[in-house]
């Protein structure tokens, strides 16, 4: 059985890669409430109509941005994870130093947190009031890691040590108060303390 993409697929899924990446390179650049899907289209090299066919419009196009996001965030946080095989501070720290020093330096994690506030289909509530898609993402990285090199660990002790650390996380995203080295260090200890 072939499993690979038929051409209309691929071709389907370079389009819509297309025009993810133009809208982040927009959002970063203009601020997402500055971003149109005239804008998006013009950048990518296609008509409105064709955006509007893939995402159904801005909100689609927010939700797909964040989607890819939170997945590179996700794969390079696993990799630190089992960097780090069974030494939870270690693994940890340095999954969540990552974590905030990536989204430190990341103009669209910049642009999100510094864009004005009020519209229905903007990027700051998939970090806060609709961030399960982080929740789950990060929180299946993370009881993977403890299932292969933590396995006696209770699944839903870690599964709660799991969400609790990634919406710490997020908070000090939001609103960081000390450096990321500095929060990454306490936020490792909690880490330690829910594991156990």
């Amino acid at each position: 059985m072939n499993s690979r993409p038929s051409y209309r697929e691929a071709s389907r899924a370079r389009l819509r890669d297309i025009l993810i990446s133009a809208t982040r390179d927009l959002a970063v650049e203009r601020g997402w409430e500055n971003v149109r899907i005239a804008d998006v289209a013009h950048a990518a090299g296609v008509s409105r109509q064709t955006v509007y066919n893939e995402f159904d419009g801005r909100a689609g196009l927010a939700q797909e941005l964040a989607l890819r996001e939170i997945d590179h965030f996700v794969t390079e946080v696993r990799s630190r994870l089992f960097d780090h095989g069974n030494d939870v501070r270690a693994a940890g720290h340095a999954a969540i130093l990552y974590t905030l020093q990536e989204a430190a330096r990341n103009p669209l994690v910049h642009a999100i947190l510094t864009s004005v506030r009020g519209g229905a289909d903007e990027l700051l509530p998939y970090l806060t009031t609709r961030s399960g898609a982080v929740l789950a993402a990060a929180g299946a990285v993370i009881e993977e890691w403890a299932g292969v090199h933590l396995p006696d660990l209770d699944p839903t002790a870690v599964a709660l040590a799991a969400e609790s650390i990634v919406r710490l996380t997020i908070s000090h995203i939001i609103l960081p108060l000390a450096s990321p080295a500095e929060s990454a260090n306490v936020l490792a200890e909690v880490f330690v303390r829910m594991m156990r």
